[in-house]
């Protein structure tokens, strides 16, 4: 029998172009590979947790004569992907070059169940202020859909994000060739690799290796058993699960910050990330430091207490992999009120050349200090994150395009 590691795979995501109207066939193989993928590395030893599919754009698939079609692709990929075994899907982003693309997102949401989505913000050095714009608008909308705020879980504002990601909702496809890569959820290796150690070059070589060997393993199923797919390589991002065992603001506190917000907390997530970087297996996503607030029980209850505040999250998405994610909004929120923050985002991505998110979830009649009370095995329920910010003015508040290059192309 083979042992089985802690480490879980988080999903396998499987790529392609379903076609409009959607193509049966390009369905069912995808369900049947999924199946195939998933036994394959259950046998290897690794729980999988869900399987799923993500598409190219939507507003591609549909083209602009089509795109108010999105609320009824919706509802029928609900059904599709149940009657060939998924998961979950991810119909893409909305794009800048169809505005009108964004403005169907929360009634597509709404009339679908496990369908995620997302939206262009930045990407090509262009920070569009008309999709930053639209993104929160997207998310002041969804919010009321499900009491709780829920719904904004399925929506991700996403800048400088390529197609290939396996981590919803920022996953999209391009091309007609279908792929698969894999995500992980591994933030006990990092929990592990840092308990008792002395000094920290020993800790991350126990997480590089850690990683190196989970890594190459996963590589070697996809060339020895999935070869019939191209495996688009593995976003081995430190995912955490909503427990102490398994939660990246632990690891940063093993690592000796007394509580993660605190000072020391940046350094820490950059040397995370960093051990990914360094570990040798194919890359691809985030392939970092997660920072979910709600699915990372220390990071939820760092934000109750009120010392992980969002600038800190925003500080560390310098470093980290994804961004801002799952963060609990008050929720009178205004659109007006999420372009600062967003656009802050966007900012970061393009100057440091990195793919970052936002999934923000405004929580209907809760005010900052609130408690959650969200009822998800994914979740771990925090307080109501204070929003310091307020409506831009002036040259900020336009809704052109602005052009913004990387530090070091500008070197260059």
């Amino acid at each position: 029998m083979v042992k089985k590691r802690k480490m879980k795979i988080r999903s396998i995501t499987y790529f392609c172009n379903p076609q409009y109207p959607p193509d049966e066939n390009i369905l069912r193989a995808a369900g049947d590979f999924l199946a195939q993928a998933k036994s394959a590395y259950q046998a290897a030893g690794y729980e999988v947790q869900t399987t799923r599919l993500a598409t190219n754009p939507f507003p591609k698939l549909l083209d602009e004569k089509q795109v108010d079609h999105l609320p009824k692709l919706a509802e029928q990929f609900t059904k599709a992907i149940r009657e060939v075994g998924i998961a979950y899907a991810s119909l893409g982003p909305a794009l800048p070059e169809m505005p009108r693309s964004y403005d169907l997102i929360p009634e597509a949401i709404a009339a679908s169940e496990d369908i995620f989505f997302g939206g262009v913000m930045a990407a090509d050095s262009k920070i569009y202020m008309e999709a930053i714009q639209a993104c929160a608008e997207v998310i002041v909308k969804s919010a009321p859909i499900d009491p709780n705020g829920f719904a904004n879980l399925r929506f991700a504002a996403l800048a400088n994000v390529p197609a290939g990601a396996p981590f919803f909702p920022a996953a999209y496809h391009e091309g007609d060739e279908p792929m698969f890569a894999v995500a992980t959820e591994a933030a006990d290796l990092a929990v592990d690799a840092f308990s008792g150690q002395q000094t920290m070059d020993d800790g991350r070589r126990a997480i590089v290796s850690e990683i190196e060997k989970h890594g190459q393993a996963l590589a070697k199923v996809a060339a020895t058993q999935l070869w019939n797919c191209p495996f688009g390589g593995i976003d081995f991002s430190l995912a955490p699960f909503p427990d102490d065992a398994h939660s990246l603001g632990g690891a940063v506190e093993k690592m000796g910050v007394p509580k993660i917000g605190l000072h020391g907390s940046l350094a820490s997530a950059a040397l995370l990330t960093e051990a990914v970087d360094r570990a040798d297996f194919p890359h691809t996503g985030f392939s970092g430091f997660m920072q979910p607030v709600l699915e990372d029980s220390v990071l939820a209850r760092r934000a109750a207490e009120g010392t992980l505040t969002i600038k800190d999250l925003l500080l560390y998405s310098t470093v980290c992999g994804t961004g801002l994610d799952t963060v609990p909004l008050p929720g009178d929120t205004i659109s007006r009120q999420l372009v600062p923050l967003l656009l802050d985002l966007c900012a970061l991505a393009l100057r440091l050349d990195k793919p970052l998110t936002a999934r923000l979830m405004p929580v209907p009649g809760k005010k900052a200090g609130d408690t959650t009370t969200f009822d998800f095995g994914f979740f771990a329920n925090s307080k109501v994150m204070k929003l310091e910010s307020e409506s831009l003015t002036g040259a900020l508040s336009g809704s052109e395009t602005i052009q913004l290059s990387s530090r070091k192309n500008a070197a260059s």
